[in-house]
């Protein structure tokens, strides 16, 4: 007697499994399309139709990007092609196989060499033009005689109308970044090339906060199966040597501090090590919000790790704690809640109110993808994919990936209001750093075939960003 078909659901993870072993269909694949016709449109649009989204503020840009073509071999070319093949060939095996304090060591060396060498392709000048340009914070702080004085008169000197105004950068974030490099040229270090050299140093500690927070979260897995993408996304272009790469390792170090608060009473640590990580972690994220006026957004990831550690404890402490450098800087003359407004002035007197949200609406997002890369679209519509069913939904429940899908979502859905704020118009593959590394994280849910193939179009992207565009950053 024949024996009657059945058709059988889709595989369910067991316990201890991981989402990544689960069919992916064609989501992956159309995300990925999604992506790549936006950056395509974002960039042949504007001249098309005679455009003119005020990229920069020459006649150079190459929209959505704030940079220009550039084509270009470097210093640095051979060492980033060569680090490229290495780690196609044993990035992910070795993520796999490494003890987890070598991995983390790996991890900072290999991100510190693959922001310095993609850096090089533009000679010595990759590393210095950035800080080194009149419009950053270097230059200004070099000039700073006494700080009491700076702060004092910090947010007068925010508007065009002032005749002494702060320089774009200065007057575009709070006094915290500033200070910073004031701090290293006091300490001898306020050379472009030594203060390149310190931030860069700093910008690659960012991959490695965002691993410890994922173990401390109890994903020690996905950590190791995105450790590669992370570490060796083409942010690193960007990284290398902006400011706001500094802005990133405070943050993913804020957040990996309050992870590790949110769970050390499940590593069996007393109160009193708790209160510690959530002091360290209000302290980093408190001096976030006086780094750039867009990172109390981060606030969304900071309570999407509480949620997925199932403990609020570390939330009062950790609150409080953040307003310490926030009130210790009204207090020197500096009140965030005063500056914001007048900043918010300058940005539409410039040239934030002359680009069209029409066009950056949609640009931003195009920007966006030139520093994660693309693959960034097969993850984000791999998460998708995860919460459109019920049966999906339990699945991810049921295993430590749920933790790669929310932070990625959080990050999503940070980056979101970030744009339609209307605050971010155009430069956010350097202004959104800090986000990036946790939305990255939706490439640990592809499934390994996605993974090794999405690394080589990775190190791809980045290569040919570095060598076909001017990026100023």
């Amino acid at each position: 007697m024949a024996t009657p078909s059945v058709t059988r659901p889709a595989a369910v993870p067991g316990p201890g499994a991981t989402v990544a072993e689960t069919p992916a269909g064609r989501w992956p694949w159309v995300g990925l399309a999604v992506v790549l016709l936006l950056v395509v449109a974002a960039t042949v649009v504007p001249p098309l139709v005679g455009w003119d989204v005020l990229a920069r503020d020459d006649d150079r840009g190459t929209p959505p990007t704030h940079g220009f073509v550039d084509v270009k071999v470097g210093l640095g070319t051979l060492p980033a092609v060569v680090l490229a093949l290495l780690a196609w060939r044993y990035a992910a095996g070795l993520a796999a196989r490494l003890p987890w304090r070598a991995l983390l060591l790996v991890s900072f060396l290999a991100g510190l060499a693959w922001m310095v060498s993609l850096a090089l392709v533009d000679g010595e000048a990759g590393l210095t033009r950035v800080l080194g340009n009149p419009y950053e914070y270097l230059p200004t702080a070099r000039e700073v005689d006494s700080v009491p004085v700076m702060l004092d008169e910090y947010v007068d000197r925010i508007p065009y109308a002032h005749p002494d105004n702060w320089v774009v950068h200065v007057a575009g974030h709070p006094p915290l970044a500033l200070l910073f490099f004031v701090g290293l040229v006091r300490i001898g270090l306020g050379g472009d090339l030594a203060a390149a050299l310190v931030v860069v140093v700093l910008a690659a500690t960012t991959a490695v906060a965002v691993l410890v927070a994922l173990r401390a979260l109890g994903a020690e897995a996905a950590a190791r199966r995105v450790a590669p993408l992370l570490v060796l996304a083409p942010s690193a272009v960007y990284m290398a040597v902006s400011a706001d790469a500094l802005f990133a390792a405070v943050a993913a170090w804020g957040l990996a501090a309050l992870a590790l608060g949110a769970t050390a009473r499940d590593r069996g640590r007393p109160t009193g090590v708790v209160v510690a990580w959530s002091v360290l972690a209000g302290l980093l994220l408190g001096c976030c919000v006086l780094l750039s006026y867009g990172l109390p957004l981060l606030g969304l990831l900071a309570v999407t790790i509480l949620f997925l550690a199932r403990s609020w404890l570390p939330l009062p402490v950790a609150a409080v704690a953040a307003l310490v450098p926030v009130l210790l800087m009204a207090a020197a003359g500096f009140a965030w809640w005063e500056a914001y407004p007048v900043l918010h002035e300058r940005y539409f007197d410039g040239l934030g109110g002359e680009r069209t949200a029409a066009y950056w609406a949609w640009g931003n997002l195009a920007a966006l993808a030139f520093a994660t890369g693309p693959l960034v679209g097969a993850g984000v519509a791999r998460l998708a994919q995860l919460g459109v069913t019920r049966r999906a939904r339990t699945a991810l429940a049921a295993t430590p990936d749920r933790v790669v899908a929310g932070l990625a979502a959080a990050a999503l859905a940070t980056i979101a209001v970030a744009d339609v704020s209307g605050m971010s118009k155009a430069e956010v593959e350097r202004i959104w750093l800090p986000f990036m590394p946790w939305l990255l994280l939706s490439l640990a849910l592809l499934p390994a075939r996605w993974r090794s193939l999405g690394l080589a179009l990775q190190l791809v992207c980045a290569l040919l960003v570095q060598h076909l565009l001017y990026t100023s950053w």
